[in-house]
Order: C-alpha cells, then structure tokens, then sequence
C-alpha cells in the first residue's frame, strides 16, 4: 500500500498487524437516481478458498444480505460500475450458488474500462495476480458488459474518467447534481493518507502515470472545494484541501442528496477508503430511505428521488 515510503511514517497511520498487513475496508455504494439503481464498486466477494481467505484475512461476501438490508434486492440494481477490474473491485459481481459462477445483479449492464476487461480475461501479463477471469467471464458470456474508453456519462448523473496508473484503465467514478460533485478515488487515492502524490502503492503499475494522474485530480478537487463542487468518499465524506503546505483530506462533509441529509460511514477504521486494496473486511454497501437518512451500520448512499 505504500511503495517506498519508509514504513516509521506509514506505520502510524496506518498500524500494522504482526505479519505487516494493514485493515483496510472495501465499500460499495448505490446511487439511486430517477429509476436507475446503480452501484458502485461490490468488493471482495464470497468465492474464495480458506487458503486466500488466510493470506489475505478475508472477512467479507456480504454484498447481497446489505443490498437487501437497504431495503433492494439485487434485480433491482439496474447498473454496475467498478473502477477496474482487480478482484477486490468486482469479485462480488459474481456468486457461486452450488451450480458453478452466475451474476449476482442480473438484470444489470455492468461497466468497466475496456483495457481492464482485455487484462481480466487474458491476464499474462505482470499484474495477472490481481485479476481473476472468473470473475467476469461469466458476465461476458450474459453480454452483461460494456465498457468505455474515455470520459463518459454512463446514467444521468454518473460519469466515469480513464485515468490509468495503478492499473492500464483504472477509473475514477463521479457522482454530479448540478454545482455538487462527489468523487470516488478507488485505489487512485486510496485511503485520506495517499492525498500526498509521491505517496504511491507499489501496485502501481504505472508510478509517473500515477502520479501525474493524482496530482491532476486532487488539484482539481481541491481548487473546485470553494464552491462546493468536488467532495471525496473514504470512510466518510471527505473534502480535499490545500492548507498552504500540503492537500489534506479533511472528513465530516456531506454527500449531495437532494434531500440534503448528512451522511456518515460508521464501522470502518480512518485509514480506510472507498475501495482500496482488501486485506480484512468488507464494509455494509449503502442504504436508502425514502425520507434520506440512512439508517444505522448503513454507508453513504446518494439518493436522487
């Protein structure tokens, strides 16, 4: 998670267990806008062996019980929108019910960069270890996907841009109504911490992409933060500033409703993010209410209704 930068300065942030790895939470969202229900990044999944589960300290493969705890069921859920295709973004796409891999969200169009569905399906190449094929095939086989090359409003109000750098096609995902904005970084910012841009994973594939890529973003989100229009989602609704010296990603602000209602994230540590690199749990996705306030253990959700 942190590439070069010496461990005396991340360990405090970010404090790790015994065998070095930290906890960090994967965190879906759904958006629900006009008549699409959309979400956004599904984590881990539950198809893994006890030996992956161990390596990696898996304790998740609960999307379908929190979508339905947010009052859907996943035929609801008309769209899917990760920001690559790494087993940690989309291995809850699809579940194993005893009959071999089938989708979770049938009735959704799935979306994702295409050089991330090239990679997923035919991964012989260096970071082959962070796709799993399986995980989407049998979504390509539905005619389940599309995908996008370059900067597209994929639903009324949801935009995905190509950004490249920790993958070849790495997405950031925005969520806009009117002057408002919410970003959702996934690992091209993964936790409040990586606000800093020599601060770079060693994942990446692509450190100079990576770091122009970041540099550009996080200036744009900080420069728009007077009027309103650039808010960021770790484990709360964060905005990123500039205090003179150094961008921080300062916690407590809002996500756009149009209801206006304050949404918070509760149960995931500070130093996690809106979908990082998985090493532990697998955060509640979000909930809605027809009355915008979203209900306890649930995460943000963004309701346009």
């Amino acid at each position: 998670m942190w590439g070069v930068v010496p461990k005396n300065i991340w360990a405090p942030l970010t404090p790790p267990a015994d065998d070095n790895t930290i906890e960090l939470a994967t965190r879906p969202y759904l958006v629900v806008t006009g008549d699409r229900v959309v979400l956004i990044e599904a984590g881990v999944g539950d198809r893994w062996e006890s030996k992956w589960r161990g390596i990696y300290h898996l304790d998740g493969g609960r999307l379908e019980q929190q979508i339905r705890a947010a009052g859907f069921a996943p035929e609801d859920v008309t769209d899917a929108v990760a920001s690559h295709a790494h087993w940690d973004h989309i291995g809850g796409w699809v579940v194993d019910r005893g009959n071999g891999p089938e989708p979770l969200l049938r009735n959704a169009t799935h979306w994702l960069e295409a050089d991330e569905v090239e990679q997923c399906l035919h991964n012989a190449h260096v970071r082959k270890g962070s796709y799993r094929p399986e995980d989407l095939a049998p979504l390509v086989e539905r005619d389940a996907v599309r995908t996008f090359d370059r900067e597209t409003e994929i639903v009324p109000g949801i935009t995905v841009r190509p950004v490249g750098g920790h993958s070849d096609g790495i997405s950031v995902v925005f969520v806009h109504d009117g002057a408002e904005r919410a970003i959702f970084w996934a690992d091209v910012v993964p936790t409040t911490h990586h606000v800093q841009p020599p601060y770079i994973m060693a994942y990446d594939t692509d450190v100079k992409r990576s770091y122009a890529a970041r540099s550009a973003l996080l200036a744009e989100a900080a420069e728009k933060r007077g009027s309103g229009s650039s808010t960021t989602t770790w484990t709360r609704p964060s905005r990123v500033e500039h205090d003179g010296q150094a961008l921080r990603g300062r916690a407590g602000h809002r996500l756009i409703t149009r209801q206006g209602a304050p949404r918070t994230a509760p149960g995931a540590p500070d130093n996690t993010d809106s979908q990082g690199v998985t090493e532990n749990t697998e955060a509640p996705p979000a909930a809605a209410t027809k009355s915008g306030v979203a209900p306890p253990q649930a995460a943000p959700v963004l309701c346009d209704s």
